[in-house]
């Protein structure tokens, strides 16, 4: 009988381990009344998505004691500073104004509270890692002779839960209306917080509870605006080629006849190019920038590429806490080998020593504007208190990574580059001295080329370039990978039609410093990005110091990672097109 016993009691020791590890918040599993992990996270007004605070930074009702989330680096770089709450919504168990604490207000946190109505500051929390969010507050406007303006506190909260099995599908957070309290007066109110719970099931997958928060991009009018930007960008390319062809190639297949043929009166008299197939593969002034730009590059074009892998695999997909950002910090260190080898073999093709300063300043080219830019950001965050202000654990982190990851694959990079060199393949030798370049109008000159370079390119994808802003700083995600992966490669051939098709026109007009100017011609488009999005700002509700130093910060930084990658292809397109020109023709 005692075996018996024995048994029965590890049997039920046996299902309760069982029940506890196939109910978890680590698989997003639980059981009729299990604890399931609420955090709230930061509260901010709505028109600044930059000007975020902590959520104790209003006298909500709070634990005793707050706890930090443990936060990954990413999620410390998103601005996100989650902490517990008093909130118990235990699984699928319905609550009817459940008391969350009693709280004597005094003056100050009712101007707080005041301050924050007037700002229409709204709050988020994470509820089994779904991110929702709610408002603090409501205005009315009194249409007496007054016309005085009565701000409330919303002092019950409604959360709606839906529910799939054992699995949580989605949440909501409404406030009632008609259970505020009156804050426009600094005087002590006594507010008693409270909170219901519903939960409801539905059919909705657990795997798909992530679609509802890119939602706003399926929308029939923005589909249809991203299918007309898709065919304005395939139409201006169809147009350029053509251009190309019949404009370009036909004149250059005349020209490498008569150059081949034709006796060389005639051809002093129309082949412009061929003049100066003596100084066409002159290497460039500042080679070891030259070389950086090339490098730094490179190693962005691999991380954007990198990045839309992740997105195809599924890693990475709106409000995934932080993983955005840990994965650019990542991929940025992994793939300084992609510049240190392009930096280095590239230079080695001009010289043999002195490529270690090209690869040094591979390093720095956009790691060092980004940290001065940072650096600005993070004062005038901390200036003002705001989550967006990294602490200094996270400064030293990111330090950390770039003195023992980034650094080291930068140099093991260049000294791959350097031992695996080639020679610089020319097909016309270079004179000793460089021919005089004719004066050109100045409509041929490095301004208007670019200008004409950039505005093409940027015509193209202007459209879906406001989508790309609005969920940058927005709080709906209006774009659709598969069509920014398509934009993106659309504007990389036009990059490279654009850059080919200047280059002609310079090295016709017998200008043979064309090497510099394929990179200012194909990142030109930058500019054009960098201008949109102050008038992006302009055009929105945003205001502040904060929020203008953030957008125009981190616009800065990521046109200026356009202007390195479209720059490069830039270059190196131009540098295929000139070499096929110049082996067609033959060498006197």
């Amino acid at each position: 009988m005692s075996k018996v016993q024995a048994l029965k009691v590890t049997l039920i020791l046996l299902l309760t381990n069982l029940r506890s590890i196939s109910s978890s918040p680590d698989n997003h599993r639980y059981n009729v009344g299990d604890y399931v992990p609420l955090f709230v996270n930061k509260v901010g007004p709505l028109n600044n998505p930059s000007e975020t605070y902590q959520y104790n930074e209003l006298p909500f009702c709070l634990p005793d004691p707050v706890v930090p989330k443990k936060e990954s680096l990413g999620e410390v770089l998103s601005g996100d500073r989650l902490t517990n709450a008093l909130y118990k919504l235990n699984f699928r168990e319905d609550k009817i104004a459940e008391t969350l604490c009693h709280k004597k207000l005094e003056g100050d946190d009712v101007a707080k509270f005041r301050d924050a109505v007037m700002n229409d500051f709204y709050y988020q929390m994470y509820y089994d890692d779904l991110p929702f969010w709610g408002f603090v507050g409501k205005i009315e406007d009194s249409w007496t002779l007054e016309g005085t303006t009565k701000y409330f506190l919303f002092k019950h909260v409604q959360f709606d839960v839906l529910y799939n099995g054992n699995q949580v599908i989605e949440v909501h957070a409404f406030s009632d209306p008609d259970q505020v309290v009156d804050i426009t007066e600094d005087v002590e109110i006594d507010v008693k917080f409270t909170y219901s719970v519903i939960w409801n099931a539905t059919s909705a997958a657990f795997e798909t509870r992530m679609d509802r928060y890119s939602r706003a991009s399926s929308l029939p009018v923005h589909q249809q605006i991203h299918w007309f930007s898709f065919i304005n960008s395939i139409i201006i390319i169809v147009l350029l080629m053509g251009l190309l062809t019949l404009l370009f190639m036909r004149r250059l297949k005349n020209d490498l006849t008569m150059s081949t043929i034709g006796d060389d009166e005639e051809e002093d008299k129309e082949v412009g190019w061929k003049y100066i197939h003596g100084d066409v593969f002159r290497f460039p002034q500042n080679k070891s920038l030259f070389c950086a730009v090339m490098g730094t590059g490179a190693q962005l074009l691999t991380l954007v590429c990198c990045l839309f892998v992740l997105v195809c695999l599924g890693v990475l997909y709106p409000y995934n806490r932080g993983t955005l950002c840990t994965a650019i910090v990542t991929l940025y260190s992994l793939t300084s080998v992609v510049a240190g080898y392009t930096s280095a073999s590239f230079y080695c093709q001009f010289a043999q020593t002195g490529w270690e300063r090209s690869v040094l300043l591979a390093g720095i080219m956009y790691a060092g504007p980004l940290f001065v830019i940072g650096s600005i950001l993070n004062v005038v965050a901390v200036s003002y208190g705001a989550t967006a202000a990294l602490p200094f654990s996270t400064i030293m982190a990111i330090i950390l990574i770039y003195a023992f990851l980034t650094i080291p694959l930068l140099a093991l990079g260049g000294v791959i580059g350097y031992l695996f060199r080639s020679e610089f393949y020319a097909p016309c030798a270079t004179k000793r001295y460089p021919r005089e370049i004719p004066p050109v109008a100045w409509y041929r000159k490095t301004p208007c080329q670019m200008f004409l370079g950039g505005f093409l390119s940027f015509s193209a994808i202007a459209l879906e370039l406001q989508h790309i802003y609005a969920s940058l700083w927005g709080y709906k995600i209006f774009i659709v990978p598969s069509i920014l992966f398509v934009m993106f490669i659309i504007l990389i051939l036009l990059t490279a039609i654009l850059s080919v098709g200047l280059t002609y026109i310079q090295l016709s007009v017998e200008d043979h410093e064309w090497w510099w100017r394929s990179v200012l011609c194909g990142g030109s488009v930058a500019i054009f990005m960098f201008a949109y999005s102050i008038y992006f700002y302009a055009r929105s509700n945003m205001s502040g110091l904060l929020q203008l130093s953030f957008v125009m910060g981190y616009n800065a930084c990521i046109c200026y990672a356009f202007f390195l990658m479209l720059g490069t292809i830039g270059f190196y397109s131009s540098l295929t097109f000139v070499r096929y020109i110049y082996r067609a023709v033959k060498s006197e």
